[in-house]
């Protein structure tokens, strides 16, 4: 009989560990290698325990997920990492992917569909889900990636801060930042700031 798939959880909320935990141990062909409650415990417990899959989630203390994924990507090239967030916003996915994860599921997907992403990815397939898939798929058609600076700018925006006030805070004319402020709106698709500060914080652009 093949050895158990050893599974790392990694995610900050106990009651959610216990419960991935509980259906893990149910899987004749998986165990739980190990828990950790945040992105740097993560790596650390990677480090010690080499399990064959990572739950990873993205919402954590001290360094988050996507942190925790490319420092342990850096470390353990092989790692196979499948994310399990409550995050559908496509910059979340894209970056979570583009750090290494090699599968994206979010909470709210049923016990088969996590049981059968994590034998997939640990057989050397990923495995994204339809939302998180869909979400990549409008990223790809959208007007373009924001730029650093814009998301300076953008974050300044959300902070009720003036174009004049953006300018005084990046050391930038107020023409320039009125530029960005064109180029965000066309980028995002929207028409104003509140739109656009809005529509960044969905697609995971901006944390609140």
């Amino acid at each position: 009989m093949p050895e158990p798939i050893r599974v790392l959880i990694a995610e900050d909320h106990a009651v959610v560990r216990d419960g991935l935990a509980a259906v893990l141990e149910f899987e004749t062909d998986m165990t739980v290698a190990g828990h950790a409650k945040n992105g740097r415990e993560a790596v650390a417990r990677f480090r010690a325990l080499k399990p064959d899959i990572v739950l990873m989630d993205l919402a954590m203390p001290e360094l988050d997920g996507a942190g925790a994924i490319l420092a342990i990507r850096r470390e353990f090239p092989a790692a196979r990492i499948l994310v399990l967030t409550t995050y559908d916003g496509d910059e979340n996915v894209y970056h979570a992917l583009e750090n290494g994860a090699r599968g994206y599921l979010l909470k709210d997907c049923s016990a088969a569909e996590l049981l059968a992403a994590i034998r997939k990815v640990h057989s050397g397939g990923t495995h994204v889900s339809e939302r998180a898939a869909a979400r990549l798929a409008d990223r790809a058609m959208g007007g373009g990636q924001l730029s650093p600076r814009e998301i300076e700018v953008l974050n300044l925006i959300a902070g009720g801060k003036s174009n004049k006030e953006i300018g005084a805070a990046l050391f930038i004319s107020e023409g320039t930042v009125k530029t960005h402020v064109l180029s965000i709106h066309e980028k995002l698709g929207v028409g104003d700031r509140t739109e656009a500060v809005v529509t960044a914080i969905k697609r995971g652009i901006l944390r609140v």
